[in-house]
């Protein structure tokens, strides 16, 4: 087995994304690894012709973009105020390309991206699948599950 020297966490810019970077935290910190956190804007009202009141589409997503990654900047700027080092990579187009591309470039050991079903409307927003992604890793995965939620009574 070899150390794992660079973690990237892959990151759709959701609420559940956060579980996602503790435990990308928790695992830098044991290995003494670098941690890099990937942030691919995909726009989807860019492509096509939509018969849909875009205007609210667009203030909605980009609303949803913003509250989220603020949400996720502070979790990363507390772990950087304790001495991790974190890199964020911020990059738009297709996802899939780009996290493969900073896999490449960063020579990253581990990937670190949740696990749980993509409903239509996250994935017509991010714009891709996990099934995808994992088939062509070239490193390896730990998918992270979304906490239980308590029964309902």
């Amino acid at each position: 087995m070899h150390d794992i020297k660079r973690i990237l966490v892959v990151s759709r810019m959701t609420k559940y994304c956060q579980r996602a970077v503790h435990y990308g935290i928790s695992l830098a910190r044991s290995y003494g690894a670098e941690l890099y956190v990937i942030h691919v804007i995909h726009d989807p009202l860019t492509y096509g012709t939509w018969n849909l009141p875009k205007p609210s589409l667009e203030e909605d997503y980009k609303k949803e973009i913003k509250k989220s990654k603020e949400n996720l900047d502070a979790v990363i700027i507390a772990e950087k105020g304790k001495g991790l080092a974190v890199k964020e990579i911020i990059k738009e187009g297709n996802p899939t390309e780009e996290i493969f591309a900073a896999i490449r470039d960063n020579d990253i050991d581990l990937v670190i991206m949740l696990a749980h079903e993509e409903w239509r409307l996250e994935h017509f927003l991010f714009g891709r699948s996990n099934e995808e992604i994992i088939r062509k890793m070239p490193c390896s995965v730990l998918l992270v599950k979304e906490e239980p939620q308590p029964a309902a009574f």
